[in-house]
C-alpha cells in the first residue's frame, strides 16, 4: 500500500523581534506584490513601519521546517483585537497558514478578554473579503482614506 500521508511538515509560531524585520519586511512584499496591480500602488503594508510595530505591536511569525512562511500582527485595543496585517509567502498560499493565524488571532482575543476581533483591507482585494467572510466577518463599514484608500472595515465576534 502506497504512503498518501506525505511528509509531515513541522510547524512553528514565535514572537517576532527586532532582529526578525528584514525577514517580516520581505515577506510582505513578497504577499502583498500581486495587489499592486490591482489598487494602483503599493498597499500599505508594503510601506509600514516595521521596526516600530515589532516594538508596538504583536507580530506572530509562522515556520514551516524552520522556512518563515506567514506572519499575523495584531494590536490590543481597548475594545476589541484589531488584525492589522496578515500575510502569506506566495509559495505557500492556499495551504492553510492564513486560515491558522487567523485561529491564532481568536485565541489571543480571548485570552485578552476582548469580544470582538476587528481587520480592514481594501475594497479592491476582493478574494480577502471573501475568505473574511467566509470566516465569519462581516461589514462594518466602509471609508476612503486620506491616503486614497478604500477600506473595508470587517468584524466578528468571538
Amino acid at each position: 500500500m502506497a504512503d498518501v500521508t506525505g511528509p509531515v511538515m513541522r510547524l512553528l509560531l514565535r514572537r517576532a523581534t527586532p532582529d526578525d524585520v528584514p525577514a517580516i519586511r520581505a515577506l510582505v512584499d513578497a504577499a502583498y506584490a500581486k495587489w499592486v496591480p490591482v489598487i494602483g500602488r503599493e498597499p500599505a503594508p508594503m510601506t509600514a513601519d516595521y521596526d516600530r510595530a515589532v516594538r508596538d505591536h504583536v507580530i506572530d511569525l509562522l515556520f514551516a521546517d524552520d522556512r518563515l512562511v506567514a506572519l499575523i500582527e495584531l494590536v490590543g485595543e481597548p475594545d476589541c483585537l484589531l488584525i492589522e496585517n496578515v500575510a502569506v509567502v506566495p509559495a505557500e498560499a492556499g495551504r492553510g497558514h492564513g486560515r491558522a493565524l487567523m485561529a491564532h488571532a481568536v485565541v489571543v482575543a480571548r485570552a485578552l478578554g476582548r469580544e470582538r476581533i476587528r481587520l480592514y483591507t481594501n475594497r479592491l482585494m476582493e478574494a480577502n473579503i471573501a475568505l473574511y467572510r467566509r470566516l465569519g466577518y462581516a461589514i462594518d463599514r466602509e471609508e476612503v482614506t486620506v491616503e486614497g484608500f478604500h477600506r473595508v472595515h470587517m468584524s466578528m465576534l468571538v
